[in-house]
């Protein structure tokens, strides 16, 4: 065999060697909850169905770190904020740390809500329904983090739970009331996420990069951009990340913010003015928000920890009680044993290490291209829109929400250099044909001025032009062509279609795959 054929092989089965290296870590961690499960104090059947239980508890927390977590960290990579290593570094500490210290001690043992508790006939029931729901949403997030979709987590919990309940005591157990809302989100999330990110862009593009000198603009206009993500960052951690240990109003949540928001006001303000050396560009404006970034990698992360862990061992911690508890009944609400939170705060981590890569990418940098001031539009739609859609009682997606911000820049992007072009265009339309050096002149008068004064300049051209009968002479047919020469796509409409298949299925797939599952665990169990 030649030299070249040898290393061409050597390359081919390095990455079935890295795919093999990360299966064997999860599986040793799998095999370690297994064991820790089995000296519970549960001996026989049950012992066994609580080491079952707590396996598919890890798998799930493994697949919730792979996929959910890149909402959370995959801006960041794709503007070059932070490196994939670093991201996962700071999200895997936070994410565990988020479960750890602000997880909850009880948990509700029906999520959301969508199911009636009391119309499971039996303790017996519940578990395998539990344990059949646990294993299909795992499953679905194993298939979309395969394919590379970021998915709601709690979409695929809840359609599990759905799935499984109907399977175990018909369709009238459903609050159907409280699915409706649940499916409003899939139209709300991410539509609010891409208004807002949008929002958010046009304003920093307007008061920044729009402006003739952008490093004087910033100077003025970061540190209000800093503080307002301080504020919301800071109102957003105290109602959602804090939630469960630490109760607080939304007036209360605000103030915390605000408090915030003028420490980072005077800190941006300072560090603007001692930064001397910068260059009146984009990319130099760009830098300026990577500290921010990562801030909001981090916090993200630990709210994302503090509640999703609930997505990943909510289940488990049901059973647990059921067989660790006294009167083996069902309740509302179980507490969470620390082994239980271990499980779901480590499986998180080690799932976003060994499997996240592929969903960042696609967040980060397979949608649209992102820089750090994008990345900050997506980073702070995802928190105002939280904030916004809580104090109007609208069930929202934090998936959802982060990749329909990714989407809103992209469209917002698309939008502005057309709208550029055709301004370039009309400006070719009504200079007379040939002119070149006065077109030259006019562009650099017009690139060099104010948003203000291109308008002024626009409609003083128009008018010019109107007056002189048109002077280019172009026929309708040549100003349609000279437009679509400048016509850009900047957001890949492959991603849209199969993030929106992806999202729009979790629910029915889910269920669907927990009604089997429950199916199966029932005449393997039933006497």
């Amino acid at each position: 065999m030649e030299l070249k054929h040898i290393n061409e092989l050597e390359k081919a089965t390095k990455k079935g060697q890295a795919e093999l290296l990360r299966l064997g870590f999860a599986l040793l961690f799998i095999i370690a909850v297994m064991l820790y499960a089995t000296q519970q104090g549960v001996s026989g059947l049950n012992g066994i169905m609580l080491a079952i239980a707590a396996v598919i508890g890890a798998y799930m927390a493994m697949n919730i770190g792979a996929n959910d977590v890149a909402n959370n960290v995959g801006p960041a990579v794709g503007s070059k904020a932070l490196t994939l290593g670093g991201a996962l570094f700071i999200a895997a500490i936070f994410e565990a740390a988020g479960a750890i210290i602000a997880g909850g001690d009880v948990v509700g043992t029906i999520r959301n809500g969508i199911i009636d508790p009391s119309q499971i006939p039996n303790a017996d029931t519940f578990v395998w329904l539990m344990m059949a729901a646990l294993l299909a949403a795992a499953l679905w997030l194993n298939v979309a983090t395969y394919v590379g979709a970021p998915v709601s987590t709690t979409h695929a919990i809840v359609g599990a739970v759905l799935g499984s309940g109907v399977a175990a005591s018909g369709f009238g157990i459903v609050d159907w009331g409280t699915m409706g809302q649940i499916a409003a989100s899939w139209v709300i999330s991410p539509v609010l996420g891409g208004i807002f990110a949008a929002a958010f862009l046009y304003m920093v593009k307007r008061t920044i990069t729009y402006q003739p000198d952008m490093l004087k603009a910033a100077r003025k206009a970061l540190p209000w951009l800093v503080a307002f993500m301080g504020w919301s960052f800071g109102t957003y951690l105290m109602l959602k990340g804090l939630n469960r240990v630490w109760k607080v109003g939304f007036l209360d949540a605000s103030l915390i913010g605000l408090g915030i928001a003028i420490i980072a006001y005077f800190i941006t303000r300072w560090r603007m003015q001692a930064q001397t050396s910068l260059a009146s560009s984009k990319e130099s404006v760009n830098r300026l928000f990577t500290i921010p970034l990562i801030f909001a990698a981090a916090l993200l992360s630990f709210a994302h920890g503090s509640n999703d862990v609930a997505n990943a061992v909510g289940p488990l911690a049901a059973i647990v009680d059921v067989y660790t508890s006294a009167t083996h009944m069902i309740t509302k609400e179980a507490p969470i044993p620390m082994w239980v939170m271990m499980v779901g705060a480590l499986g998180i981590a080690i799932g976003l290490a060994l499997f996240g890569p592929k969903v960042i990418r696609t967040v980060g940098s397979e949608i649209t291209e992102l820089d750090q001031m994008r990345a900050y539009c997506i980073a702070m739609a995802a928190t105002i829109t939280v904030i916004v859609a809580s104090q109007m009682g609208l069930p929202v997606s934090s998936t959802h929400i982060a990749v329909g911000g990714v989407f809103g820049v992209g469209f917002l992007r698309e939008y502005l250099k057309k709208n550029y072009s055709r301004m370039l265009a009309d400006i070719k339309m009504h200079h007379p044909e040939g002119d070149q050096a006065a077109i030259d002149l006019f562009m650099g008068r017009f690139t060099q001025g104010s948003i203000e004064e291109k308008g002024k300049m626009l409609e003083e051209l128009k008018t010019q032009a109107r007056l002189q009968m048109d002077p280019a002479h172009f026929s309708k047919a040549e100003r349609k062509n000279m437009k679509r020469v400048y016509k850009h796509e900047l957001v890949k409409r492959s991603q849209l279609l199969r993030i929106g298949a992806a999202w729009v299925i979790t629910v029915p797939a889910s269920a669907l795959m927990s009604a089997m599952l429950f199916f199966m665990i029932k005449g393997i169990m039933a006497p």
